[in-house]
């Protein structure tokens, strides 16, 4: 038995299923972790969708911003991006039960000595204490307030963490950390605007302000960071989308599997 995390699919399909035949992926036996953003601006968000979903217990997949994106347009609380490749989801038969499959993530998954989240956490928060605001924010995607929680997703303050928080500022800043995060402060504010590597002044990577005796984070997001791999961090987020590659690694030994992508998009200037 091997678990394998793989980077951010966004709708490329086929190379997951190229990638899949590579490691020889066994349904009965093997793991697959998804570091999330399944979907968009790759030509095949449906299909990605579809075929992650009918893996049932062999993957779990934790939520990415464009995850997000597409339940906050399937409710008409966010506008439709020049580069979506969402509609095709949008208009599918099966919609209503991948978007309730897709609400029915985990925002953060712990297991086997590793935790994966889709963008980073703040350094204010233990392992643990993250855990416990992830569920948080899976019990308000997955009960009664889901459309407002949705409607009061998008926003970038408040900018950091603070204990008192509550309400939807408190779920806002939970996501924003765990689907967004690059760049913060060393006070943990999120610089949210900040994408590039060459960062402005007092710009830190959220990973190098984390403990160094914690688990390893496997984390996605960052495309532009490219595969980094260190004792306390797995990045694999390759780019597929962009004409990069698509990345898994075995967790057990840390081995290296990739496939090269086809250039969906170009890099954003």
């Amino acid at each position: 038995m091997a678990t394998y995390a793989i980077g951010d699919v966004q709708g490329c399909a086929d190379e997951l299923r190229e990638l899949l035949g590579v490691i020889r992926f066994d349904g009965e036996a093997d793991r697959l972790w998804f570091v999330g953003d399944l979907v968009n601006r790759g030509p095949k968000s449906l299909e990605t969708l579809r075929l992650v979903r009918a893996l049932g217990e062999a993957a779990v997949c934790v939520l990415g911003n464009h995850d997000f994106h597409l339940l906050c347009r399937a409710e008409g609380f966010a506008r439709k991006h020049a580069d979506d490749t969402l509609d095709e989801v949008l208009a599918a038969p099966d919609a209503p039960q991948l978007l309730a499959w897709l609400r029915a993530r985990p925002m953060m998954h712990a297991a086997n000595g590793y935790a994966m989240v889709h963008a980073g956490l703040l350094p204010q928060w233990s392992l643990a204490q993250a855990q416990a605001l992830a569920h948080e924010v899976e019990g308000a995607l997955r009960g009664a307030q889901c459309r407002e929680f949705l409607r009061h997703l998008y926003g970038t303050e408040p900018r950091g963490w603070r204990d008192g928080l509550a309400g939807w500022d408190r779920l806002r800043v939970i996501v924003n950390a765990m689907a967004r995060l690059r760049y913060c402060t060393d006070a943990g504010e999120m610089l949210l605007a900040v994408k590039r590597e060459d960062a402005p002044p007092g710009a830190r990577r959220w990973f190098d302000l984390r403990p160094p005796d914690e688990a390893p984070i496997v984390c996605g997001h960052w495309s532009t960071l490219g595969l980094l791999v260190t004792h306390k961090l797995l990045a694999l987020d390759t780019g597929c989308v962009w004409g990069g590659r698509l990345t898994a690694v075995r967790l057990e030994d840390r081995a290296l599997f990739q496939v090269p992508c086809r250039e969906y998009q170009r890099p954003a200037e």
